[in-house]
């Protein structure tokens, strides 16, 4: 894939084994992607055997990684291990900042059959180059892969050569590796085979190609302002095994991009100022007197209380004016109007109690308006009269008389 005279730079990491099992040096450049894998073979010396033959690769394995001395890592430098069953990978681009400082990382493997630890050093010495940082840097978002799977050397190399057929650079180098999820990514479903997506970032020496410059036009700009994908006439190269959004890549020259510099204060030790010895309070305390506390809290409360009672009862008690002088201040007209008016409520309840004491007048007898016999009531005396109506009709009257009526000719008819 790499024709004559075209360098394509992968990652190529120097091991070297201390002499002392539980150290590895290795010799990473400043501003080139670092990719160093934590193989659980290599720690499975430093636990017990499986009980059974040949199912040692079974344990299950953790690890822990962390600047010594410190609880994280350095903040260039990134972990992950998806299941315990599966290699853990230290990745990052180191900076020109961190050169020629050793860089210790502490390993600790768990195996979660024996609950056993160990514990491994990883010493990383950051080296300078003159070619790094190359000039021109593209970064690519990857949507059909996870980090861990751009991170292997096989898929990274088939990656960085598709790149340069688009590019044509003499020099090409991967820069950095960033998961979708450390850029504020979600995760994705767990179905369709689902990834996350990766951010790859990688630099060379010459202009971008006008394949990577179809991006910027205002037509591709459009479709993607469109959420639509852009035309790409070199996306067929990537298709086969990388899905790229397009929409989502980053063409930067360094050379013409202005540093910004802050001025930031001068950092201190870290040291307070002496401010002298400290004086707790003395062990003696003065007595305080709570009299007046208890005035404001409790005395205070009940007078008022007191003196509302006073008030309310004065009103209620001895500011009465009595039946008497009620009645005495009240017309005469008006007594007896309201004795007539109790007097009749009184005899109407006894009636209503009572009513055999007197018949109501619709129950007494009756004349009749032609003869002028007199009829005589419906009841006899020991009659029901609670559901008798007031009102009887003379079809209903027991001795009821006919009236005569009168013929169309003029005569009487009985």
């Amino acid at each position: 894939m790499v024709s004559a005279g075209v360098f394509v730079g992968l990652i190529v990491v120097v091991t070297i084994l201390s002499k002392s099992h539980a150290d590895r040096n290795v010799y990473p450049s400043a501003g080139v992607l670092f990719v160093h894998v934590l193989e659980r073979e290599y720690f499975k010396g430093e636990f017990p055997p499986y009980p059974k033959a040949g199912d040692s690769s079974n344990d299950p394995i953790t690890f822990n990684t962390n600047l010594k001395g410190y609880p994280d890592r350095p903040g260039w430098l990134r972990y992950i291990q998806r299941t315990p069953h599966s290699d853990g990978v230290l990745y990052g681009s180191p900076t020109a900042e961190h050169v020629g400082k050793p860089t210790i990382i502490e390993i600790t493997a768990y195996n979660k059959r024996t609950f056993e630890t160990a514990r491994h050093n990883l010493v990383i010495n950051i080296m300078s180059t003159e070619e790094f940082p190359l000039p021109y840097q593209a970064e690519f978002f990857i949507k059909n892969m996870n980090v861990e799977e751009m991170l292997a050397s096989e898929v990274l190399g088939d990656f960085l050569g598709a790149v340069k057929n688009v590019w044509q650079p003499e020099r090409l180098n991967a820069i950095n590796i960033t998961s979708a999820l450390d850029r504020g990514g979600r995760v994705p479903l767990p179905i369709n085979d689902l990834k996350e997506g990766v951010y790859v970032m990688v630099g060379a020496d010459v202009q971008f190609s006008s394949c990577l410059r179809e991006v910027e036009t205002p037509q591709n700009q459009l479709r993607c302002s469109q959420e639509m994908e852009p035309v790409i006439s070199c996306d067929k190269k990537f298709r086969a095994q990388f899905h790229i959004d397009w929409c989502k890549i980053s063409l930067v020259d360094i050379t013409k991009v202005v540093a910004v510099h802050s001025n930031r204060p001068d950092p201190g030790t870290g040291v307070l100022p002496d401010i002298g010895e400290y004086n707790p309070p003395s062990e003696s305390l003065k007595s305080r007197d709570y009299f007046t506390d208890f005035l404001i809290t409790l005395a205070v409360p009940s007078a008022v209380a007191l003196v509302l009672f006073i008030i309310l009862a004065y009103s209620m008690c001895c500011r009465r004016e009595g039946v008497e002088k009620r009645n005495m201040q009240t017309p005469d007209i008006q007594l007896v109007h309201h004795s007539s008016i109790q007097k009749s409520t009184k005899e109407l309840r006894s009636m209503s109690k009572n009513r055999e004491i007197a018949w109501p007048l619709s129950t007494l007898p009756v004349f009749h308006p032609v003869s002028g016999e007199v009829v005589p009531p419906l009841h006899p005396d020991n009659y029901e009269t609670t559901s008798m109506p007031l009102m009887q009709t003379q079809t209903n009257l027991q001795n009821q008389i006919q009236i005569p009526q009168q013929q169309s000719s003029g005569k009487w008819y009985s």
